[in-house]
Order: C-alpha cells, then sequence, then structure tokens
C-alpha cells in the first residue's frame, strides 16, 4: 500500500450521527472458513464481512486446492474442498505474516492428507500468545510435532488422531478451537475442561454439528466429543460481530454521538451493555439493531476487569478507555487476558488524557499477571479534553481506538497505519462517512 494512502486525515470535535450496519464475526467467520477443509464437498458461509482477513484465509486455503468464491457484496463466501492439497511451503509463509490463522489449519490438513506445515505466525502485538497449547493439545490427539523443521512446524500423524483427555490451564479461544476441529474426526472421544466458551466458540460447535459432529457442552467448561467417521458441507449464518458493535457504541459516547447499529444484537453484549448505561451512555434494543447514544450531562467514573466470556471482554475495553478519559471521575481498568494491552493510551496521553499504568492488580479477579511485572492495570482520570496529534496504530483494537479519540479531539489529526484497522472493521472509512465524520 502507497504509504500516503495509509493514512487517515480527521478534523475531530464533530458528534458521530446516523445509522450504520455490522456484519459477522472476525474471530468466528475465519475459524468457520477452516473448518471446511474437514469436508470434501461444498460449504456456504453468509453474513460475512469484507475484512482482510477473510481474504487472507481465501487465499490460504486456494494455496491448499480449495475453491474459494468470495462474494463481498452480499457477503457469502462459498468454499469447495473437494480436493485439498499440501501447499508450497515458501507460498505459506509468504501469508503467514498477516494472520495467527495457519495454526488451526493443523487438525483438518492431517484428517484429510496426514501431514501439516504451520510456518511462522503473525497477528496484533497485544502480548504473549503462545502456541504451546495448540501443539500440546495435538500431541495429545496423537500428532507427532516436529518443531525442529527449518521452515516452521512440521505435524503428521503415522497413527491416525484419537480422542484424549485434555485440560487447559487457562480458557484460550484459540487452543480451544484447534481441539473441536482436530477432535472431531479423531477415533474415540475427547474430553476437553478448562475450555473457552465464546458466542464465537459456540457458533463454530454450531457448524461442527451441522457438518456431523457430535458435540456436548456441560456448564462447567467442559466439552465432550465423539469422533465421527466422515463430515459434510454446511451452510451457516454467521452470528454478528459484537466487538465492532461494541466500538461504534464506545464511539457514540466518545463523540457525544447516536449511532444506530445495525445488525448488533444483545446476548452477546449483555455484559457490555451493563458496563455503558453504568457510564451513562443510553441504548435501545429492537429487532434490527442497537442504537447507542450520549444522552448530555456528565459521564460517570467506572470500574472494569477484563475476563474470558461472560466477562468483559478484552477487546471492548480500548475503544472504552477513550470515552472514560470524558467520564467525571477516576475510573480502573484491571487487563487481565492480554499482560500488553495499554500501549495504546501512550497517544491518548500525548492528546491530553490523564492515564496512569500500574503494574499492580487493581482488582478483585485472580490473574495471571500478579507479580510478573506487567502494566495491565490502568487509571484514568476525567473529563480532559483531547487534541488532535499524528499518531501511529498500534494494533487492530487500539488503532480503532485512536480513531475514535482523534474523532473525539479537537482539531486536525494524521492516524497512520490505518491498513491495520482493515483487518476487522468492514468498511469503516465508508461508515465514517455515514456518520458525518469530517475526514479524508
Amino acid at each position: 500500500m502507497n504509504p500516503e494512502e495509509d493514512v487517515l486525515h480527521v478534523e475531530g470535535g464533530k458528534p458521530l450521527n446516523g445509522t450504520i450496519k455490522v456484519r459477522g464475526a472476525k474471530n468466528f467467520v475465519s475459524k468457520a472458513m477452516v473448518a471446511a477443509l474437514l469436508a470434501p464437498g461444498k460449504s456456504v458461509l453468509k453474513n460475512v464481512p469484507e475484512i482482510r482477513d477473510v481474504h487472507v484465509v481465501s487465499d490460504l486455503l486456494r494455496l491448499h486446492g480449495v475453491e474459494v468464491d468470495v462474494d463481498g457484496a452480499n457477503g457469502i463466501v462459498t468454499i469447495d474442498a473437494s480436493h485439498v492439497q499440501l501447499a508450497d511451503v515458501a507460498d505459506v509463509d509468504t501469508l503467514s505474516g498477516s494472520s495467527r490463522i495457519p495454526i488451526l489449519f493443523s487438525g483438518p490438513l492431517v484428517h484429510r492428507l496426514g501431514e501439516a506445515f504451520i510456518p511462522a505466525l503473525g497477528g496484533c502485538n497485544i502480548g504473549g500468545r503462545p502456541i504451546d497449547f495448540h501443539l500440546e493439545t495435538l500431541r495429545k490427539l496423537g500428532a507427532t510435532v516436529d518443531k525442529e523443521h527449518k521452515d516452521g512446524i512440521h505435524i503428521t500423524a503415522p497413527n491416525g488422531l484419537h480422542g484424549a483427555k485434555i485440560h487447559l490451564p487457562y480458557p484460550s479461544v484459540g487452543a480451544t478451537e484447534q481441539t473441536l476441529l482436530a477432535a472431531v474426526l479423531a477415533e474415540g472421544k475427547t474430553e476437553l475442561s478448562g475450555a473457552a466458551t465464546e458466542p464465537e466458540i459456540m457458533d463454530l460447535v454450531c457448524v461442527l454439528q451441522k457438518m456431523g459432529a457430535i458435540i456436548s457442552v456441560d456448564v462447567d467448561r467442559t466439552f465432550r466429543i465423539e469422533g465421527v467417521k466422515e463430515l459434510s458441507g454446511y451452510t451457516h449464518t454467521s452470528l454478528t460481530d459484537r466487538i465492532e458493535a461494541a466500538s461504534w457504541a464506545s464511539a457514540a459516547l466518545a463523540t457525544h454521538g447516536d449511532i444506530f447499529v445495525k445488525g448488533a444484537t444483545q446476548p452477546e453484549m449483555i455484559t457490555f451493555l451493563n458496563v455503558f448505561r453504568k457510564v451513562g451512555g443510553k441504548f435501545e434494543v429492537t429487532d434490527k439493531g442497537i442504537r447507542f447514544w450520549h444522552p448530555g450531562g456528565d459521564l460517570k467514573p467506572v470500574a472494569i476487569e477484563t475476563d474470558v466470556h461472560p466477562g468483559f471482554m478484552t477487546d471492548w475495553q480500548q475503544p472504552l478507555v477513550v470515552a472514560l478519559t470524558q467520564a467525571n471521575g477516576l475510573s480502573i481498568v484491571h487487563e487481565t487476558v492480554y499482560e500488553n494491552r495499554f500501549g495504546f493510551t501512550k497517544p491518548l496521553v500525548q492528546m491530553g488524557a490523564t492515564i496512569q499504568l500500574y503494574r499492580e492488580c487493581l482488582g478483585s479477579l485472580p490473574c495471571r499477571f500478579q507479580q510478573r511485572n506487567y502494566k495491565h492495570s490502568a487509571v484514568i482520570f476525567g473529563p480532559t479534553p483531547l487534541t488532535g496529534r499524528d499518531i501511529d496504530v498500534p494494533d487492530l483494537r487500539g488503532g480503532f481506538s485512536h480513531l475514535i479519540a482523534a474523532l473525539a479531539a479537537s482539531g486536525p489529526s494524521d492516524v497512520h497505519g490505518i491498513s491495520l484497522i482493515d483487518r476487522g472493521y468492514a468498511d469503516f472509512r465508508g461508515k465514517l462517512a455515514a456518520l458525518g465524520a469530517d475526514f479524508d
């Protein structure tokens, strides 16, 4: 991309008002596309957002001989995985820096081809996201993992994959997805305890069940998977992206705006909606979406601790922190999911926000980062006026948060590296235009 095209010039200080539409969840759609690898035949995924991750996964699937048709205008992806083949190592490596998805190809490729190759992994720099859980899961299911391969990780299963008892010490979304995708065709029964139960995970379970899998879910975060001999293609409509919906809600709050988010659904957002109301935001749930607005007057400070589902989602906190800089008093955010998620606050401070980071756990939740020297708690004092400036986007969610800050600030801002935002926010420029934002 031309460096000049990777910059958005924003004139802030104007409320965002209007209607936008949010499609399927980034954190589900890419995984459902990988699931199609498990079955020879055709799968159809609907309500797909026009984001870069969809095209990265499409290209990765094509490298493995899969036919993929992306109808971006109508949000439909058709996948035919009748003929799967090993991809060229160099080609996969070229794409892998754009996504962390390749590790999830492991189980499906081992089932279909007897082996898989996983190159170096990309993704946002927000803290450690080790693939050890993934590899350990595959080993327990009977895979042989060669980490000494010169170009990456080579995975084989000479005797096929077999059911096993697997316990995750932390409810990792990625490791849960890995286990589901690998266990559905494994011989025998797999018990996965300590699993993640995010709505996107449950939608993946629905896809796999449509394909012919047998998966039961206990209330204590335990999945029980009975391996089947074969699976078939699916037709499925993705759940809405609750992260994008909440991001626009925070934008309405920070800019004193009024945004109707078509497609947003209440059940996946209950925890966010509670906090939004406590801060002083107003919302109205309808059959077609959720309207979010700033009712005027002072916003209220809150104390938040991020957590795995059904707690307050880590991806919700960054956009909301921008709104909290305008709340009247002291807000506290304790991040318990990623240790390095507050790097995005530095530009906010440079814009005029008062935010102090701490290594201590400023909350009551059990936290993996206690006494580990990570600045994972933030204290935000407001309200403080924000002034526009040059900003470099650090990661996907932090980048959208900086965009919100630029829109809320008085004066001009140049937001650099906005192509990162394209990974998870479909047509955000078009949506900004629909909301009356002043940018070019």
